[in-house]
């Protein structure tokens, strides 16, 4: 990537931040201290110093972050609250108006840390989740007419929300696919079911990356199931069978070295969050994962399905299937804007029972 930099382009740059909404050339820092959110802090200096950096995005409403007209391509995302609403601020972003979002996930779970006010570092390539709570996605999304970013604030009470989307205006190769994410959660899985990371996509593209977020219900190992990739018609048998949860995202043998599970982070994937347990209240093990499938992206030219088994062990060493609390966030490009994307869980099903408190 860094030869790129050599290079003369013809592209533009431009963000969209509070004090830029629209993005616009010469347009940063005009706030005035009448329509300004940090206008108290900022009284004795006035319009072109820090009067604008957030939003207050009320209880039970939705925010507009940018809508942008044009073509080109988000380069970099940059998001951060104010508050503990961890999955009760909802992300959504849409390409080409289309009236379905491509991107629906929680705001904490798209970043690859579902309780993101339990603080664990992700330094990622896709995906940096940096202190204290600094979020940022580095995946492209291009556009040929224009997108829209939105957050929803789920929860009764207002959160002041930082952004900064950093975007290119450009000419798009005509082949250029569309980014897509998105979120499911099954809380408890049922007995001798498998979980569903991703269904009923259509179109061609590839498939860049799984986020899981597992809340283990038992005692013992939970991660004995495999990951599988349907691709292209297949039914009963994939194409792509993994060998076990820890192996596909690349660790082995239970993340156990000398007895303990051991926290990893690299550039395509990590066990990101091991949760502390007590005596008392946190008796359960919550565990982040995330894969990105950079340099290795699953194609599709008709349709995919990816799922994954939940299997500890029970008796006379035979595997158990778990009923467990699994969330997810699937990510992939394809060409097909028309998707239809499972409802999310309620507000009250979205919560991290023992977490994050409103």
């Amino acid at each position: 990537m860094l030869n790129s930099l050599t290079l003369k382009r013809n592209i533009k740059s431009f963000s969209v931040s509070p004090e830029n909404p629209t993005g616009e050339k010469g347009r940063g820092g005009m706030a005035t201290l009448e329509n300004a959110s940090a206008a108290r802090a900022a009284r004795e200096l006035g319009t072109g110093w820090k009067l604008n950096p957030y939003i207050v995005l009320d209880g039970q409403k939705t925010a507009v972050l940018a809508d942008i007209k044009g073509e080109g391509a988000i380069k970099h995302f940059w998001i951060t609250d104010s508050a503990q609403r961890g999955r009760h601020l909802i992300l959504r972003i849409y390409f080409d108006s289309q009236s379905s979002p491509a991107v629906c996930a929680p705001l904490s779970d798209f970043f690859a840390n579902a309780d993101y006010n339990d603080y664990r570092a992700v330094n990622s390539l896709a995906m940096c989740f940096n202190p204290k709570k600094g979020m940022n996605c580095y995946f492209e999304m291009p556009y040929f007419k224009g997108f829209r970013v939105e957050v929803e604030n789920l929860s009764e009470h207002p959160a002041n929300i930082y952004y900064q989307i950093d975007c290119e205006e450009k000419k798009l190769d005509p082949d250029s696919l569309y980014f897509h994410a998105q979120f499911r959660r099954v809380n408890p899985l049922p007995y001798k079911s498998v979980y569903t990371i991703l269904d009923n996509v259509k179109g061609k593209g590839q498939y860049v990356g799984t986020y899981l977020h597992w809340g283990v219900k038992s005692n013992g190992w939970w991660g004995e199931g495999e990951i599988k990739f349907f691709i292209d018609g297949d039914t009963q048998y994939p194409t792509i069978c993994g060998t076990g949860t820890e192996d596909y995202f690349c660790g082995a043998y239970n993340f156990d070295v000398g007895g303990k599970y051991t926290e990893f982070c690299t550039p395509y994937t990590g066990l990101s969050k091991v949760e502390r347990t007590d005596d008392l209240y946190k008796v359960q093990k919550h565990f982040d994962m995330y894969r990105w499938h950079i340099t290795d992206p699953v194609y599709f030219d008709k349709d995919i399905r990816v799922t994954i088994q939940a299997l500890g062990w029970r008796s006379e060493g035979r595997y158990l299937p778990l009923q467990d609390d699994i969330s997810s966030v699937a990510y992939w490009y394809s060409d097909n804007l028309s998707d239809e994307y499972p409802p999310l869980p309620d507000n009250d099903s979205l919560e991290l029972i023992g977490g994050t408190k409103l």
